[in-house]
């Protein structure tokens, strides 16, 4: 479409349209919160009048520093999502940012960034996101998608960007959460046999401690030598490791002490002993504020997926059912569960609160905590 300049004001502009007429439209430059060269285009008017008067309207907003009331009607939902991220991720964990950024980046702004946010309804979202994410996604990561979007829109809400939260009421439905993410204990038994014959040092011992604590994989990769109490027979919770690096655990709860069992000990110590060989094989000695899951070479492990990769070809293996190395957490309460440990026994142990694990994985009747380890390992033998 051809622009032709108006006489009144160099950002006016006449057009013929598939019929001929007349019309009239406005492109208006500026910056945006951002310090970003923006464009304000509107197009469509009857009469050079008319426009000329929104486009006066639109450069005084500007000019009394109301820039969110001229984004309002034209900003696209990739556009406030680039202002909420660089403007919000200075209180984020540096985990937090690169997650959120791959999120938005890799999913959320190739699917809906080109809609204009004021306009975007929900049955468009629900259409064009919802449903065609949970072709690609489980979802329990769909949720996490559409979580992360609820979470900036509010944003947009309580910046008085736009008037109102279109998305908050839209639910997905996850009725296979934790449903078969789990081995029953002949399964973990059997899983359990096969790695000690066929899997390296790491691999076992790492699949043993998530197995008879319930742990999260991040959490068992930043343990550290000095976390274990060999004489206690406990293991400290102080952190989580990742592909995003060091940083504390999940929550306030997740900082706990767990007690283990005499299987998991020996595993342990008879562990620490190839971990001396194999750092003195590359010239080291083994520190208490070493890592404990180390690579065959004697370093620290660095590829996160290392484990999953290995889980999957035990459990193929064993002939068991396939879960996820978070699957062993989930092993790891309903065993206990099973066997009549306390429902505030099993979140103390998994670092949650006990409503968490009744949501989870139901309830269950008082026991001692002292005996949660032992109910554990006595319902597994190797």
């Amino acid at each position: 479409m051809k622009l032709y300049n108006s006489k009144k004001d160099k950002e006016l502009y006449y057009y013929f349209n598939a019929k001929k007429e007349q019309l009239w439209c406005y492109r208006h430059r500026y910056y945006d919160a951002l310090g970003k060269r923006k464009e304000k285009y509107k197009q469509g008017f009857k009469s050079e009048n008319a426009a000329y008067r929104e486009l006066l309207e639109v450069k005084t907003a500007i000019l009394n520093g109301d820039v969110k009331q001229v984004e309002k009607s034209n900003l696209t939902v990739s556009e406030w999502l680039d202002i909420w991220y660089e403007t919000k991720k200075s209180s984020w964990k540096n985990s937090t940012c690169k997650e959120r950024k791959r999120m938005l980046n890799d999913v959320i702004k190739p699917m809906i960034g080109k809609y204009n946010l004021s306009k975007l309804d929900s049955m468009t979202y629900e259409r064009v996101f919802i449903n065609e994410i949970l072709k690609r996604f489980a979802p329990s990561t769909a949720k996490m998608y559409h979580h992360l979007f609820k979470i900036a829109v509010n944003a947009a809400v309580a910046n008085k960007t736009i008037d109102e939260n279109n998305f908050n009421s839209i639910r997905i439905n996850d009725n296979r959460k934790n449903k078969h993410n789990f081995l029953t204990r002949s399964e973990l038994t059997t899983l359990l046999k096969v790695a000690k014959k066929t899997a390296n040092k790491t691999d076992y011992t790492l699949l043993l401690t998530l197995a008879y604590t319930g742990m999260r994989k991040g959490e068992a990769n930043g343990l550290r030598w000095s976390d274990i109490n060999f004489k206690k027979q406990t293991i400290k919770i102080e952190r989580t490791r990742d592909e995003y690096g060091v940083r504390s655990p999940k929550t306030k709860n997740s900082y706990r002490t767990i007690p283990i069992d005499d299987e998991l000990i020996d595993q342990l110590k008879t562990y620490r002993t190839w971990c001396k060989k194999a750092k003195l094989s590359i010239g080291n000695r083994l520190s208490d504020d070493d890592f404990i899951f180390i690579s065959n070479s004697g370093n620290v492990r660095n590829d996160h997926m290392a484990f999953n990769n290995a889980l999957n070809r035990m459990i193929k293996k064993a002939k068991v059912k396939r879960i996820t190395p978070h699957g062993l957490r989930h092993t790891h309460a309903t065993i206990l569960l099973n066997q009549k440990t306390s429902v505030t026994t099993v979140a103390k142990r998994l670092g949650n609160t006990p409503e968490e694990v009744y949501k989870t994985y139901g309830h269950s009747d008082d026991q001692a905590d002292k005996k949660a380890a032992t109910v554990f390992s006595s319902m597994i033998s190797i």
